[in-house]
């Protein structure tokens, strides 16, 4: 029951750092146009992520997350070695500015636990991991981005078409109010896709300790518990983030600011439908990108760009690598 509770914490910690973390996905623009102060963006964010709990109610995301792993393959130990790896990783990359994917990363860390787990079974590292969940979130690593920058070039558009006779003045003060709503709605996705996430590791672990929970629903603590610990964590902030998603890749207006945000949360919304837990991070800074290419290629800046791209690619294998390391260190100290 000891490790019950200690997995639990550590999931419910893991929540609040995303939070924090990826509080920049949903305030960046907002800040950064001057539209919210610091402090009443992360307030404002933190609404929306919590109204969440009481709008979404289908928790597919969760389910694909638990997944992920063979349950033959699931102890309370693997679980431990994933949550420890995506916290680490996560304190890294926000220490640094990084804006990496806390999705990505506690994925990364419960499949290379799985697999590590697997390989002291002395079994196949791969057949610890159900690879119809693993090869839908690896695409999405690329087609995310791709996806919210195609219709954030879109939005931006038809926005600057519409627009074309206004007076600019009239603009923006109308486009500054129509971020509250649209960070609002990125803040909304946010808080309904990453929060389940760690629904997911928690109903996985409560499965591990009481095999005969498997069928049941979810208890209504867990998705509460996640929604308020994903709140209180957007609630702290993430300033050094903020910097790199709201001013490096490319300078935004309020107008600008409203189509990466409506982008990244119709992102969000399309792939929530589906089950695919999606990076918001990602998926945000390819919208970002888009609004930037409607005024011209050098808009972006590109160098900044490929740098988030690397640590994209590198953290799901990093966090199985970490989470292998201390899913070792666990059984050594066991034995």
């Amino acid at each position: 029951m000891t490790l019950l509770v200690v997995v639990i914490c550590l999931a419910v910690i893991f929540d609040f750092i995303n939070g924090f973390h990826d509080a920049a996905n949903s305030i960046a623009t907002v800040v950064s146009t001057k539209v919210l102060s610091p402090l009443a963006a992360v307030i404002w964010a933190a609404a929306f992520n919590f109204l969440a709990y009481f709008l979404v109610k289908d928790h597919k995301v969760a389910n694909t997350i638990a997944k992920t792993v063979h349950e033959n393959f699931i102890t309370l130990d693997v679980i431990l070695a994933g949550l420890v790896a995506a916290i680490t990783w996560n304190l890294i990359t926000w220490w640094f500015g990084i804006p990496s994917s806390s999705s990505h990363t506690l994925i990364g860390g419960f499949a290379g636990a799985g697999m590590t787990n697997a390989m002291f079974l002395h079994q196949n590292a791969f057949d610890a991991i159900n690879a119809g969940p693993i090869i839908k979130i690896v695409a999405f690593i690329f087609l995310a981005p791709i996806i919210g920058s195609i219709i954030g070039f879109a939005i931006n558009i038809a926005i600057l078409h519409i627009c074309k006779n206004a007076r600019p003045s009239k603009t923006e003060k109308w486009f500054k109010r129509l971020q509250l709503v649209s960070s609002g709605a990125l803040s909304f996705a946010h808080g309904g896709n990453d929060a389940q996430k760690v629904m997911g590791i928690i109903y996985v672990a409560l499965l591990a300790y009481y095999p005969s929970m498997k069928g049941a629903p979810m208890p209504e603590w867990i998705p509460l518990t996640c929604y308020s610990a994903i709140a209180l964590g957007t609630m702290s902030g993430g300033w050094k983030i903020v910097k790199t998603m709201g001013t490096k890749i490319t300078k935004v207006t309020p107008l600008e600011g409203v189509s990466a945000e409506t982008a990244g949360a119709v992102t969000l919304f399309i792939t929530e439908q589906f089950g695919i837990p999606v990076s918001t991070t990602h998926t945000l800074t390819g919208s970002i990108i888009g609004v930037g290419l409607t005024k011209r290629v050098s808009a972006v800046r590109w160098g900044v760009t490929i740098n988030l791209i690397w640590a994209w690619i590198i953290t799901i294998p990093i966090s199985a690598l970490i989470a292998g390391i201390v899913f070792f260190a666990i059984k050594s100290l066991a034995i």
